[in-house]
């Protein structure tokens, strides 16, 4: 397609000599500004990729894929709809649960805690969880006397393995002198640390008899945990699960859970996506500006190539392979930069962290412990197509006003 020669003037222009020193400078900065706004593409694409592949993971590790609840209150003879459900066939598992609020205090320490009472056997069965726990006996609620808390809610309230934490209901006893508060203090038999601060930090786990008790639900769950083979394809796994399910019973699956939080990362990312393409574009009219600058600046070498036997064609090969040769290296380079990156990201973060002295990623904030990236090729592949494009369209126009150049007119003003 590109001749030998015109290969050979085209990269000859691209090595300015010292009076065009401004257009090198242009065309630097030209692919700098590719180099930088892929790169920055690429990494913020993997990281919002990481944080959405990590928050989906986690919360599908922690919770049901679908929940089972009562129309009119708590779930009775819960056994058996649980047995029946794990008969269907894209359910992996089931279990009962138990879902409430209550207050945790600990030597005038308090805070708000979400409490869920499920067996030890269905407890231990969450990977995110089992993988993580810290127990002193196989049984991590010690037979329904004790409960597992997060990491983050134990540093908070300064507590450890043994020690006691006292929960405080939102319903009291109703006596002839009022209503009294219903407490009890529990042995903090385990402590996990899933990743996530949301959970880490206010959720309580305890044994399902326990929680009967102490929400004063009788032989009874509020929810039924419904775990299915493919939670992506939920929609599907709803139309199987429904006929399964008594009269009075409804579906609420994961993704109408958090379908705000998931379309406000969507909603995030896809700005993030277009304010960044913009770094590219910017340097896509450098481009432009450097080539329109080479062209005014060689109209004397272009007229003696036209008259040596050039066509206009060749000519607009020339300035076409010098404009393309920056957006070319430009974005090979941004990309190789932003997969590395993306790679070590998290260990960048460390170092930058125990450089500066300051928390660069506070899991408070971020939900997460650890800054996750996870590279989808193919959109790093829309990058990479999107940035040759913008480049080699930025290469047309003055190609083509070299090639229109006049050589009479050209060594006319010379």
């Amino acid at each position: 397609m590109f001749g030998t020669f015109e290969r050979m003037v085209a990269f000859r222009y691209l090595l300015a000599r010292r009076r065009e020193g401004f257009i090198s400078v242009i065309a630097i900065f030209s692919l700098l500004g590719i180099a930088l706004g892929v790169a920055t593409l690429i990494i913020v694409m993997a990281v919002m990729n990481g944080f959405r592949q990590e928050l989906i993971g986690r919360v599908l590790g922690l919770n049901g894929h679908l929940s089972v609840i009562g129309s009119s209150g708590p779930i009775g003879e819960y056994d058996d709809l649980v047995e029946r459900l794990r008969t269907v066939d894209v359910v992996v598992d089931a279990m009962p649960t138990i879902e409430g609020q209550a207050l945790v205090s600990n030597g005038g320490a308090a805070m708000g805690a979400a409490v869920r009472g499920l067996r030890a056997e269905d407890f231990l069965a969450r990977p995110s969880i089992a993988d993580t726990l810290e127990s002193a006996e196989d049984d991590p609620f010690a037979g329904g006397e004790g409960i597992a808390i997060g990491r983050r809610m134990a540093e908070r309230l300064r507590l450890g393995l043994g020690d006691s934490l006292t929960l405080i209901a939102p319903r009291g006893n109703i006596t002839a002198l009022g209503t009294v508060p219903r407490m009890r203090a529990y042995e903090i038999s385990a402590i996990y640390e899933v990743g996530m601060y949301e959970y880490d930090s206010s959720f309580v786990y305890m044994d399902l008899s326990a929680a009967q008790v102490f929400f004063q639900l009788r032989d009874a769950a509020t929810t039924i945990d419904v775990f299915v083979a493919n939670p992506g394809a939920i929609e599907r796994a709803r139309d199987v699960i429904w006929p399964a399910l008594p009269a009075g019973m409804r579906l609420w699956d994961w993704q109408q859970a958090n379908s705000s939080f998931f379309t406000a990362l969507q909603v995030e990312r896809n700005v993030m996506f277009l304010i960044l393409t913009l770094i590219i574009l910017v340097a896509a009219f450098n481009i432009i500006s450097g080539l329109v600058m080479l062209v005014k600046d060689k109209g004397q070498a272009i007229a003696i190539l036209r008259t040596m036997g050039a066509t206009r064609g060749a000519v607009m090969r020339i300035f076409f392979i010098t404009g393309a040769s920056i957006g070319i290296v430009g974005t090979l380079a941004g990309l190789g930069l932003g997969v590395a990156f993306s790679d070590n990201i998290e260990t960048i973060r460390q170092w930058l962290q125990g450089l500066t002295g300051t928390e660069l990623f506070s899991p408070e904030i971020y939900f997460l412990s650890q800054l996750p990236a996870e590279i989808d090729w193919v959109e790093v592949g829309t990058v990479v197509a999107m940035s040759l494009g913008l480049s080699f369209a930025a290469t047309l126009y003055p190609s083509w006003r070299a090639a229109r150049l006049d050589p009479v007119e050209a060594l006319r003003y010379e």
